[in-house]
């Protein structure tokens, strides 16, 4: 790629960096995470820099970021806090409510509420569950660690609750004719569906 565009990431980190990396690293999966406060109040949150790591232990890794004050937003604190999370996939019909998740609503002011989600008791974790999600994973946190302004959050998932019909509960493979989960495209509002596959088949 001798005539490639040259962008010095380094030089420009922070509001140019994230525009185009976001642009260019995509399709992401999106996470819509469920944390509760001290006092148990509930959040829910959208991220799209996430992603899953790891199958020995179970690990994800998600990216929640300060406000612009610098103070830590509602799941970057309450992870801190408390140590736990739901870290949910979402299909098409959820899409509106899961962006209007990422409205900056006050603190302590729950967005499962605010955007009618129904829950579930989640089994090893404090945080609820959203019952509509098709995948909803248990998760504790294992380490937070800042790189600059970045804050990085690995978890652990504990134990996954999916939607009846998308994985064989004998062999834990996934079908995905029924599985659609939707990405994260260009920043500020590019989505994409994953409906649109193909096959290539591995090398022996």
């Amino acid at each position: 790629m001798s005539d490639a565009a040259r962008f010095d990431l380094a030089a420009h980190p922070g509001a140019k960096a994230y525009r185009l990396l976001a642009g260019l690293v995509a399709p992401r999966p999106i996470a819509l995470v469920t944390t509760v406060d001290a006092a148990g109040r509930a959040n829910a949150a959208p991220f799209s820099f996430f992603n899953v790591m790891g199958a020995e232990p179970a690990l994800l890794v998600l990216a929640p970021a300060d406000r612009d004050d610098g103070t830590p937003k509602d799941t970057a604190a309450n992870l801190a806090a408390t140590g736990e999370a739901v870290v949910h996939l979402v299909d098409e019909p959820l899409a509106a409510r899961m962006v209007a998740c990422s409205a900056d609503l006050p603190p302590g002011v729950s967005e499962i509420e605010r955007f009618g989600f129904r829950t579930a008791p989640s089994e090893r974790v404090r945080p609820p569950r959203l019952a509509e999600c098709p995948v909803a994973l248990e998760c504790r946190v294992l380490d937070i660690r800042r790189y600059g302004e970045n804050r990085l959050v690995v978890l652990e998932g504990l134990l996954a609750h999916v939607r009846q019909g998308l994985a064989d509960p004998v062999s834990w493979k996934v079908d995905p004719a029924r599985h659609a989960p939707i990405g994260r495209m260009e920043s500020p509002d590019g989505y994409a569906r994953t409906t649109d596959r193909f096959r290539i088949p591995r090398p022996d």
